[in-house]
C-alpha cells in the first residue's frame, strides 16, 4: 500500500492526536495547530518516520498562508479538519459568539481553502473530511454559538462536495457524541458545577440519553476517519457516531 499525506488540524490534543496515530501507521502525518507544545507531544507518540508539525491559527488567513508556504510543494491525499472549540456563549459584553464561529466555521473554511492548491496536487481520490459535533443535530441552552457552528459546517460540507466532485475530492463530516477527551471533561465539569452536582452524576444523567451509556472513545473515532479517507464512493455524508443518541434514518 503507497503512503499518502494527510494534514490535520488541531492535532495537538483529543480527537486529532488520536486521528494523527491511527493515519500515521502507514502514512506521513502533517499536525496543524496553535500550541506548538501540544503538536510536538502528539508527534512523538506518531508510528513512523517524516512526520512534521505547522504551528497556525486557523482564525488567521495571514497565520495560514505561512504554513502554506512551508509546504508548498507536498501533495496532500486528505485534509482533516478537526480544529474547535467549545463552552457557552451568552449574549452580552463577554459573548464569545465570534471567537466560537470564527474558529470552528470560519476557521475551517480558512483552514481547508488555504490547503486546497496542496490537495488538488494529490494523486487518484483526495479526501476532506470535518468534525462537526452530534450538537449540529440537537440544540443545548446556552450552546448557541457551538451548535450554529457544527450545524454550519454540515452545510459547509455539503456545498463542498457538490463543489469539489469533479475533481474526485471526496468531502465528508462526522458528528461525534460525547468522547473521552479533555474538552468533553471539561463540559462536564461546567454543566455540573452550573447545575451544582457532580460531575460524576452529571456523567450519570448525560449517559441516560445515549442507549449504549458510555462515551466513545477518541481512537473509535480515529476508525472512523480512517474508513472515511480510505474509501473511494462516499462524499457529501454525515457519518453519526454518538452511541445511539441520535438515530437518522
Amino acid at each position: 500500500m503507497t503512503s499518502k499525506t494527510y494534514l490535520i488540524s488541531g492535532a495537538g490534543s483529543g480527537i486529532g492526536r488520536a486521528i494523527a496515530q491511527k493515519l500515521s501507521e502507514k502514512n506521513q502525518c502533517i499536525l496543524l495547530g496553535r500550541n506548538e507544545g501540544n503538536l510536538k507531544q502528539t508527534l512523538a507518540t506518531l508510528n513512523g518516520a517524516g512526520h512534521k508539525i505547522l504551528v497556525a491559527d486557523i482564525r488567521s488567513i495571514e497565520s495560514l498562508a505561512k504554513a502554506v508556504k512551508s509546504i508548498e510543494d507536498v501533495a496532500i491525499h486528505g485534509l482533516i479538519a478537526n480544529s474547535g472549540i467549545g463552552g457557552e456563549n451568552q449574549w452580552g459584553p463577554n459573548d464569545r459568539w465570534d471567537d466560537i464561529i470564527g474558529t470552528n466555521l470560519t476557521g475551517t473554511y480558512n483552514f481547508v481553502n488555504s490547503f486546497l492548491p496542496n490537495l488538488r496536487n494529490g494523486e487518484d481520490e483526495k479526501h476532506i473530511l470535518i468534525t462537526s459535533s452530534v450538537l449540529a443535530r440537537l440544540g443545548v441552552a446556552n450552546y448557541s454559538a457551538y451548535c450554529a457552528s457544527k450545524a454550519g459546517l454540515l452545510g459547509l460540507m455539503r456545498s463542498w462536495a457538490v463543489q469539489f466532485a469533479p475533481e474526485k475530492i471526496l468531502v465528508n463530516a462526522i458528528c461525534p457524541g460525547w468522547v473521552d477527551t479533555e474538552m468533553s471533561q471539561e463540559g462536564l465539569q461546567g454543566i455540573a458545577d452550573g447545575i451544582g452536582i457532580t460531575e460524576d452524576e452529571f456523567y450519570d444523567i448525560a449517559m441516560q440519553s445515549v442507549p449504549l451509556r458510555r462515551m466513545s472513545k477518541p481512537e473509535e473515532i480515529a476508525d472512523l476517519v480512517a474508513y472515511m479517507v480510505s474509501q473511494k464512493v462516499i462524499t457529501g455524508q454525515t457519518m453519526d457516531i454518538n452511541g445511539g443518541a441520535v438515530m437518522n434514518s
